[in-house]
Protein backbone atom coordinates (compact mmCIF):
# COMPACT_ATOMS: atom_id res chain seq x y z
CA UNK A 1 0.00 0.00 0.00
CA UNK A 2 1.49 3.11 -0.93
CA UNK A 3 0.57 6.67 -0.71
CA UNK A 4 -1.44 6.76 -3.24
CA UNK A 5 -3.73 3.78 -3.02
CA UNK A 6 -6.82 5.49 -1.52
CA UNK A 7 -6.48 8.00 -4.27
CA UNK A 8 -6.14 5.35 -7.25
CA UNK A 9 -8.83 3.55 -5.96
CA UNK A 10 -11.42 6.65 -6.37
CA UNK A 11 -10.27 7.51 -9.41
CA UNK A 12 -11.07 3.99 -10.54
CA UNK A 13 -14.76 4.18 -9.65
CA UNK A 14 -14.74 7.34 -11.49
CA UNK A 15 -14.34 9.88 -8.84
CA UNK A 16 -12.11 12.81 -9.15
CA UNK A 17 -9.54 13.21 -6.40
CA UNK A 18 -7.65 16.41 -4.92
CA UNK A 19 -4.56 15.99 -2.77
CA UNK A 20 -1.51 17.63 -1.81
CA UNK A 21 2.26 16.10 -2.70
CA UNK A 22 4.95 16.03 -1.15
CA UNK A 23 8.73 15.87 -2.65
CA UNK A 24 10.59 17.89 -5.59
CA UNK A 25 11.11 15.76 -8.34
CA UNK A 26 8.00 17.74 -10.21
CA UNK A 27 9.55 21.19 -9.43
CA UNK A 28 8.93 23.30 -12.35
CA UNK A 29 5.44 22.11 -12.31
CA UNK A 30 4.31 21.21 -9.27
CA UNK A 31 5.88 22.82 -5.96
CA UNK A 32 5.90 20.59 -3.00
CA UNK A 33 2.51 20.70 -1.20
CA UNK A 34 0.49 22.01 -3.89
CA UNK A 35 -3.03 21.17 -4.48
CA UNK A 36 -3.62 18.45 -7.42
CA UNK A 37 -6.92 17.75 -8.64
CA UNK A 38 -6.44 14.48 -10.92
CA UNK A 39 -9.76 13.33 -12.54
CA UNK A 40 -10.17 9.63 -14.24
CA UNK A 41 -8.33 9.44 -17.07
CA UNK A 42 -9.31 7.90 -20.85
CA UNK A 43 -6.34 6.29 -22.52
CA UNK A 44 -6.99 7.12 -25.79
CA UNK A 45 -6.44 10.90 -24.96
CA UNK A 46 -2.88 10.62 -23.28
CA UNK A 47 -0.44 12.64 -24.41
CA UNK A 48 3.46 13.62 -23.87
CA UNK A 49 3.68 15.81 -21.59
CA UNK A 50 0.43 14.98 -19.31
CA UNK A 51 1.32 14.63 -15.77
CA UNK A 52 -0.42 11.15 -14.66
CA UNK A 53 -1.22 9.32 -11.49
CA UNK A 54 0.34 5.68 -12.18
CA UNK A 55 2.12 2.90 -10.88
CA UNK A 56 5.81 2.07 -12.41
CA UNK A 57 7.56 -1.41 -11.02
CA UNK A 58 5.32 -1.01 -7.96
CA UNK A 59 5.66 2.34 -7.19
CA UNK A 60 3.25 4.97 -7.02
CA UNK A 61 3.64 8.44 -8.91
CA UNK A 62 2.61 11.64 -9.89
CA UNK A 63 4.62 12.21 -12.76
CA UNK A 64 5.01 13.07 -16.62
CA UNK A 65 3.80 11.44 -20.15
CA UNK A 66 8.07 11.54 -21.77
CA UNK A 67 6.83 9.43 -24.71
CA UNK A 68 4.03 6.84 -26.18
CA UNK A 69 5.71 3.69 -27.84
CA UNK A 70 2.10 2.29 -29.27
CA UNK A 71 1.02 0.99 -26.52
CA UNK A 72 3.65 2.21 -23.79
CA UNK A 73 4.12 5.21 -21.48
CA UNK A 74 7.36 6.02 -20.55
CA UNK A 75 6.75 8.09 -17.22
CA UNK A 76 9.64 10.34 -15.70
CA UNK A 77 9.98 13.67 -13.19
CA UNK A 78 10.48 16.99 -14.00
CA UNK A 79 14.10 16.50 -13.51
CA UNK A 80 15.66 14.15 -16.43
CA UNK A 81 14.95 10.98 -14.27
CA UNK A 82 13.04 8.29 -16.24
CA UNK A 83 10.83 5.73 -13.87
CA UNK A 84 10.24 3.37 -16.74
CA UNK A 85 7.58 1.99 -19.14
CA UNK A 86 3.81 0.96 -18.62
CA UNK A 87 0.74 -0.03 -20.09
CA UNK A 88 -2.28 1.93 -19.96
CA UNK A 89 -3.78 -0.15 -17.50
CA UNK A 90 -1.15 1.20 -15.25
CA UNK A 91 -2.28 5.03 -15.43
CA UNK A 92 -5.15 5.81 -13.43
CA UNK A 93 -5.74 9.40 -13.34
CA UNK A 94 -4.55 12.96 -15.05
CA UNK A 95 -3.53 15.84 -13.92
CA UNK A 96 -6.16 18.88 -14.50
CA UNK A 97 -5.45 21.29 -11.57
CA UNK A 98 -2.56 22.48 -9.68
CA UNK A 99 -3.16 25.69 -7.35
CA UNK A 100 -1.67 26.84 -4.06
Amino acid sequence: MGWATSYIASLKSGQTVSFRPRGNSMKGKIESGQLCTVTPVDHGTLEVGDIVLCKVNGQEYLHLIKAIQGPRFQIGNNRGRINGWVSAGAIFGRCTRVEN
